[in-house]
């Protein structure tokens, strides 16, 4: 957990109101105990097979890139058997702390924590995204490749990224 909680340290601690920096332990555990609230239904075993638990946050981002990328969908979950569960767990669990530098991470948390329909709509957007900025190498790939650059994924301008999960959204409104 020390992953999620390092970026709302971080912005806490680094305000340049001091009086506001003094307060950044509790200002952290006060926001991460309220982002975890968000997402606590990941971390229940017991939850894992319902329709709020991680294997269901799971299938609505393979449900989200087969709407918007039928050819690369099939590919993964058909062709190659590239499973969610070996790349998406730890992205949807860590929301995305592993996978970019450290100010990537908080531009992306900007945006997460930002969103009005919350953080967990957007970051299956962003993670969608991010399969389809490697949509080309993942195509061209087999099981070994495909998960070896989803579990180490390259480096990916971020606005660019958070361009294309805005993209998703708004094809999904039409």
């Amino acid at each position: 957990m020390n992953e999620v909680v390092a970026p709302l340290f971080y912005v806490f601690k680094t305000d340049p109101d001091e009086s506001n920096a003094a307060n950044a332990e509790a200002d952290t555990f006060f926001c991460f105990v309220q982002l975890l609230s968000d997402f606590r239904d990941h971390f229940c075993q017991q939850l894992d097979n319902s329709v709020v638990g991680i294997r269901s946050t799971m299938a609505k981002l393979t449900a989200l890139l087969k709407k918007h990328d039928e050819e690369l969908w099939r590919h993964l979950d058909v062709t190659t058997k590239v499973n969610p569960q070996f790349y998406a767990f730890r992205w949807i669990t860590l929301l995305l702390t592993q996978e970019f530098n450290f100010p990537d991470s908080i531009r992306i948390w900007d945006s997460l924590l930002s969103n009005p329909d919350g953080p967990l709509e957007i970051l299956l957007r962003v993670c969608c995204a991010m399969l389809m900025c490697v949509r080309s190498r993942l195509l061209g790939g087999d099981f070994t490749m495909n998960l070896k650059l989803l579990q180490h994924y390259p480096y990916v301008d971020t606005n660019h990224l958070l361009h294309i999960a805005e993209e998703l959204r708004i094809r999904s409104v039409d």
